[in-house]
């Protein structure tokens, strides 16, 4: 591992006892946390809950089956015992259904896809027709975090569609999400020409939601203000930056990132679709700050879209394309199977998948204010999961040959040597996801046909 040159023996003494005894080589304790015979997903979200005691998860009977779900579970770290934390009510095979759930970085709240209610073979779980919920333990109640106006004339600040794996902001009081519109689905139903696009969105608590008329069809109200933050089109021009797709998004940093002037911009880092100038398909690494006011209307047009258009985002939602690759031997991020893109938790680094020279897919950073790439993995097979960061040091973990890893980075950039944390397992593990203390790394696994849940401990 490249190293800035100490200031003093002190210092020098300090880091390496610390790297030497956060990154040690040995194999990690690894347990099986469940063993019921049902599925415990995860779904790449935060899981452990603020004192990491609990880890929260979500029971669909198979990787699309969100719809079918009518139950959020918690499974005690140390016991293994396991309690249910919401069920939806009239449930069937259409819906409502809930999952991707994931915990608050330090309240005893969660948020989780909520199909509408009530759902039928009509109206059942899609993309284009579910909400946040958000469960508050404390003191047992849940709400609807996103407002939902499907009638005209639309309201801005609340959304017209589906939002989908929320994600919390490193003091909670963001949510960020992908998002399907109801209006544009329809639009596409009806005129066969491609209007029904994900984009990227984001939620503001301290903003309180516009109140929508719930006596109106699959309107309901929320209790946080919603905008989208990502213009996308159905057609980019060959050769331009404009997107028409924004997806695998993730906050950048606890904080956001240092701008050059010293101040931090809270943002979220994203996947989008193009086409480069001999019009082919083209994926690449996007980042859009995101404004402290989201109630302000942009230049693109209103917050709260029309019935021929989407919602626009706010003003001071700028974009910024990060990753130029359509020269490239492998041009593009890894789309071979879905991954996020992910930052560090200090903002500098966001991570991808993309291929090597060799064809590989391998772990990629880029600075989250713009700059060259790097590849820090070197493997000999494809790494197979999202980067997960620590949540104090610039240490990573993901999954390659059936086995977690973690690695570590300089200021510069610079991997040390990779270190296999566990043995190599007959399935890949996926779904990992540090504790909020950084000494366990929880994942899934397939085991006899169910979606089991591992901890493994740093030694």
């Amino acid at each position: 591992m490249t190293l800035n040159k100490p200031k003093n023996y002190l210092f020098t003494a300090l880091f390496i006892m610390v790297t030497s005894t956060l990154f040690s080589q040995e194999l990690w304790q690894v347990k099986q946390l469940t063993h019921q015979k049902k599925n415990h997903a995860m779904d790449n979200n935060q899981n452990f809950s603020p004192d990491d005691v609990w880890i929260v998860y979500d029971t669909r009977p198979n990787e699309g089956g969100i719809g079918e779900n009518a139950i959020i579970e918690k499974v005690n770290v140390e016991s293994g015992k396991t309690k249910v934390v919401y069920q939806t009510t009239h449930a069937n095979e259409y819906g409502p259904g809930v999952g991707a759930v994931s915990y608050h970085p330090s309240k005893n709240e969660l948020v989780f896809i909520h199909g509408l209610p009530p759902s039928s073979k009509e109206k059942p779980y899609a993309m284009h027709r579910r909400l946040g919920r958000i469960v508050d333990e404390t003191t047992n109640s849940s709400y609807w975090m996103d407002s939902r106006d499907v009638e005209a004339p639309f309201t801005a600040g609340a959304l017209r569609g589906g939002t989908h794996r929320h994600q919390w902001s490193g003091d909670g009081n963001w949510l960020g999400y992908t998002y399907n519109d109801a209006l544009m689905y329809d639009l596409e139903e009806k005129t066969g020409e491609t209007y029904n696009l994900r984009t990227v969105g984001v939620s503001k608590r301290n903003l309180k939601s516009p109140s929508v008329s719930t006596k109106k069809a699959e309107n309901f109200q929320g209790e946080w203000f919603s905008v989208l933050v990502v213009k996308v089109v159905p057609n980019p021009r060959p050769g331009k930056e404009e997107i028409s797709k924004a997806y695998s998004d993730w906050w950048v940093g606890q904080k956001g990132y240092q701008k050059a002037d010293g101040s931090r911009q809270m943002a979220r880092a994203f996947l989008g679709d193009l086409k480069t100038e001999k019009g082919k398909k083209l994926t690449e690494v996007f980042i859009v700050d995101i404004p402290e006011e989201i109630d302000i209307e942009g230049p693109e047009g209103p917050l709260a879209g029309t019935s021929t258009t989407m919602p626009m985002p706010p003003a001071g939602a700028e974009v910024r394309r990060l990753t130029y690759t359509e020269n490239a031997k492998y041009p593009g991020v890894t789309t071979d199977f879905r991954h996020w893109v992910t930052s560090s938790m200090d903002g500098v680094f966001l991570s991808y998948l993309a291929k090597d020279e060799n064809g590989i897919d391998q772990v990629f950073l880029i600075p989250a204010i713009g700059g060259e790439p790097k590849q820090v993995s070197f493997h000999d097979t494809s790494v197979q999961s999202t980067v997960r960061w620590h949540p104090k040091a610039k240490e990573f973990a993901y999954v390659c040959n059936n086995q977690v890893y973690v690695n570590t980075v300089d200021e510069g950039m610079n991997p040390s040597k990779a270190s296999a944390i566990t043995e190599t397992f007959d399935t890949a593990p996926y779904a990992i996801n540090y504790s909020n203390d950084g000494k366990k790394i929880a994942f899934n696994k397939d085991v006899e046909g169910h979606v089991q849940i591992f901890v493994a401990e740093r030694p």
